[in-house]
Parts: C-alpha cells; structure tokens; sequence
C-alpha cells in the first residue's frame, strides 16, 4: 500500500466507527470547507487542509512522501525517539521498515489533541445530557488541555524519523473509536448484570487476558464485583479525560457504570460522590484492541506488521 493509502483507509475508519455518526462527521467536515472557503488569502497558507476530509485532528501523516510504498510497519502505543532507532536498528537487520506508525500522537498531531475532544460533547448529548450543558462543561477542559500541550517538545521523534529517512504516521481518535463501538456492542450483548460480570467478560477479550498477566486487567475502582452495573457506558474515545463536571451530569442521565481506559484520582472521586461505577478495562490493552481492528485491514492489504511499545497484537 501507498502511505496516502494507509492515511486515507485509517481516516475511513475513524468515520465509519464514530460514536456520532457518519451525519455528524460530515457536519463537521462541511464547516470546516466553510471556514476555509473564508478565510483571506494569506490566511489560508496556514490553514491545515487535511481538515478537510480528516475530521481528526490528532491523527496525520507527520514525515513521508504520500507515494511511497509501504510493505512492512514498526507500530506501538508510543512511538518516540527510542522507537524511531529500534526501526533503525531493525532495518540493519535486513528488516526494512517503511513507515512508523504509532497510536498516540507525535508532532503536530500532538498539538491538535485538544480539538478531538468535542466529540466528547455529542457523546454526552447522545446519553441524555442536554447538548448546551455538554459543550458548557467540556470548554474549561478542553482550554485546560490545549494549554497544557502548549510547552511539550512535540516533534521529537518526528525529527528524528526524518535524519533516518523513515515514514511516520500516528492513529489516535479512529482507533479508538473502533475499541468504544468494539467493547461497547460486547457488554451489551453479554447483559452483565454486576461489575463482577463485566471484568469476568472483559478478561475474555484476547487483549484483556493478556494484560492480565502482566497486572495490566479490568479493575473496579468504583464500586464492587457485587454492585448491579446499571446502564453501561463505554468512554474511550474523544482525545483524553473529559470534565470532572460531567460525572454529576452521567448521573443524572442515567448512566450506572463508566468502562474507561483509565482515570485519574480527581476524576475517580467525581465519580464516587456521584455514585458512578467506574471499570478501568486497562489503557495498553484498550489501545491495542483498537489499533488491532485497524491494523487487520491493512494485514488483509498484504502489509506486515511488527509491533513494540506496549502493543499487544491479535488477529482477527
């Protein structure tokens, strides 16, 4: 396959699994063409045209030429500078790597991560919470996270992929959102009825026995293996955590138990005072369930794969 194959089978997926639906997504995509139609001249030497088809901000084509041929991937959870010498060192070996590919973002996909999370807000819109509330409180968040990438040394491992001449890529927001739609179809069609089902079920998953063996499986930290689950909720997609403020909300709207890839501790007591169960299902795991549905389909295009950094691969 071509790198700008890949690229573009990726950006497919993301929109065909997105949470909001394909209607959503093209929504999106239209005022993004509107905006750009706006804009004057010089302003539209800046503007990022990949935002007219890929409605994902943290997922790019960070170093290669769009034509090259792509017949075996180095791809990981994290792809840094480390990871960028090991594909090196690989090539030494006699196994030539085309094109890096990590999960979560590097360059200048690292810097549009905040924008991704405005997916968040239709989520909570589709659960219940009214949409006006959903965009209220995810706009602290998403101010919070987009300064707080502000100050990181994001083209590292960008940087070094070019001294070496190695393609890069990352795949964030469509992998996960082919893990949400993935486990969020397997726990309702396995009608759990407490937590201690739900982690039974989860640890069935081949990414989720794995990383139980390396203390990395399901854990409840809200709640208890007997407590009644409720109405499930998946939340893994939409950039990073969202607000503190939506567990109130979650709440409200009916929701009995979260299932994430993980949680911090101010979040995780949000959550408890509100009486939210929370499942973390395990962040390695979760991310390589969704690059491993993203990944078959480039398998099937005859491309092989060699994985490092956390990733945990299963064919299906």
């Amino acid at each position: 396959m071509k790198l700008r194959e890949i690229y573009e089978l990726v950006v497919k997926l993301g929109i065909e699994h997105d949470p909001r639906g394909q209607a959503t997504v093209q929504k999106q995509l239209e005022r993004e063409r509107k905006k750009y139609e706006e804009l004057k001249e010089d302003e539209k030497k800046e503007f990022d045209a990949d935002r007219l088809f890929n409605p994902y901000t943290d997922t790019r084509v960070l170093f290669g030429d769009p034509d090259h041929e792509v017949k075996r991937i180095l791809t990981g959870v994290d792809m840094e500078v480390g990871e960028v010498l090991l594909a090196d060192r690989l090539g030494d070996q006699g196994k030539q790597i085309d094109l890096i590919m990590a999960h979560h973002p590097e360059g200048k996909a690292t810097a549009g991560l905040y924008d991704v999370m405005h997916l968040q807000e239709d989520m909570l819109a589709q659960i219940g919470v009214p949409i006006n509330v959903a965009e209220g409180i995810m706009a602290g968040r998403i101010g919070e996270v987009r300064r707080g990438l502000m100050p990181l040394n994001h083209n590292r491992a960008v940087d070094a992929a070019k001294l070496l001449g190695i393609p890069m890529m990352c795949c964030h927001t469509p992998a996960d959102n082919m893990v949400t739609e993935f486990v969020q179809k397997y726990i309702d069609e396995k009608n759990c009825d407490t937590l201690g089902d739900i982690v039974k079920a989860l640890k069935e998953i081949p990414e989720y026995a794995e990383a139980v063996k390396i203390g990395a499986g399901p854990t409840i930290v809200v709640g208890s293996k007997d407590r009644r689950a409720g109405k499930v909720f998946v939340d893994m997609t939409g950039g990073t955590s969202g607000s503190e403020d939506a567990y109130a909300k979650l709440a409200t709207a009916g929701i009995g138990t979260l299932i994430v890839m993980h949680i911090s501790e101010k979040h995780r007591k949000e959550a408890e005072k509100n009486h939210v169960n929370v499942i973390i299902a395990g962040h390695m795991a979760s991310d390589s369930l969704g690059m491993n549905l993203v990944l078959d389909n480039l398998a099937k295009q005859g491309v092989e794969i060699l994985t490092c950094s956390g990733l945990i691969r299963v064919q299906r």
